[in-house]
């Protein structure tokens, strides 16, 4: 079948193309850019924005089957800019699916979609935890929207499902753990309270192989279709353990310091109204969304996953740090 991947060349398109072609699917990723990984892997890649509607359609030509993982992420921008490539662009890849007449929509989703300032989640679930309210990130606001638009989609003709992945990591991150070892041997990285808060992170095959699962039991009318799952490692850790232990992998010094939520709530505040008047572009260093991610208790109910369509973590916590720390090792070795 020919599938096309929004977004492939990033760290879970990636994996999901990569997965695609080891099951002999012939597959085409849309991207802004060009990645010699997906080239060496026979993937097609069409260049291309997902807020120009003809484009889109015309890279969905001839396909059976889209997963949408593209998006822009972050923390920080204009929320036009958010808007655009998250709202816009997804409404334009289901209407070309509608166009195109294809049958299977796979979204990659968020759990922000679902956050309440510091209200914690303790093994939720879509059907218990409600969308939030008042969000404070443009990137939660609008991923609501668009999974909102993905779910109504749903059809005799379009089988849609959304999958919220909790803070992904694994070898091949150029984005989560490259930062936060940039940070630690900066000294510039706090817990926010005292980094006891429990959360759930997902190691980069797991989230792959739930994509995978969802588009093998996706149909019209399967238990599966028009619903959201949170997706996850089924393994909720202090936060500082895991990120400590993510640190350890990269051979990065460990975070110890903490900062009150109250003080880096109101850091957030500062920088939210600065950096605007400031012309700054970059990401600043803490907002108030971030500071409430941090100090919150988020963890997640796999069975509905299991139940709908057989997802199981395949590698632990314990065995994907072992990969990322060869991972890393492997890189310092190049590098040198």
């Amino acid at each position: 079948m020919r599938v096309v991947v929004t977004g492939g060349g990033g760290f879970l398109g990636q994996a999901l193309c990569r997965g695609l072609v080891a099951q002999g699917h012939d597959v085409v990723s849309f991207n802004r850019g060009l990645y010699p990984q997906l080239d060496a892997i026979g993937v097609q890649q069409v260049r291309g924005d997902l807020a120009d509607f003809a484009a889109v359609r015309e890279a969905l030509r001839g396909a059976g089957a889209v997963f949408h993982n593209a998006a822009k992420a972050g923390a920080w921008g204009s929320y036009d800019s958010y808007h655009r490539a998250n709202v816009v662009g997804t409404r334009n890849v289901i209407e070309a699916c509608r166009a195109q007449g294809i049958g299977r929509l796979v979204y990659t989703s968020t759990p922000s979609v679902t956050h309440r300032a510091t209200r914690p989640v303790e093994g939720g679930t879509a059907d218990t935890v409600p969308y939030g309210e008042d969000l404070k990130a443009p990137y939660a606001a609008t991923k609501r929207i668009a999974e909102e638009a993905v779910l109504a989609a749903n059809g005799p003709d379009l089988a849609t499902v959304a999958l919220r992945p909790r803070l992904i990591w694994g070898p091949g991150d150029n984005q989560l753990l490259p930062r936060l070892v940039e940070r630690a041997h900066a000294g510039r990285l706090r817990w926010v309270g005292d980094g006891r808060n429990r959360i759930d992170t997902t190691y980069i095959d797991n989230a792959a192989q739930a994509h995978l699962d969802a588009f093998a039991h996706l149909a019209p009318g399967a238990a599966c279709a028009g619903r959201a799952y949170f997706i996850s490692n089924g393994e909720p850790m202090a936060v500082r353990e895991i990120v400590n232990a993510l640190l350890d992998a990269a051979g990065a010094p460990r975070v110890e310091k903490t900062i009150p939520f109250r003080v880096a709530y109101a850091a957030g505040a500062a920088c939210e109204a600065l950096w605007p008047l400031l012309r700054r572009r970059d990401e600043p260093p803490m907002t108030r969304f971030l500071a409430e991610q941090l100090a919150t208790t988020h963890w997640y109910d796999m069975a509905p996953a299991t139940r709908d369509f057989g997802y199981v973590p395949r590698v632990s916590i314990h065995e994907g740090l072992i990969r990322l720390k060869a991972s890393w090792e492997t890189r310092a070795a190049l590098t040198r």
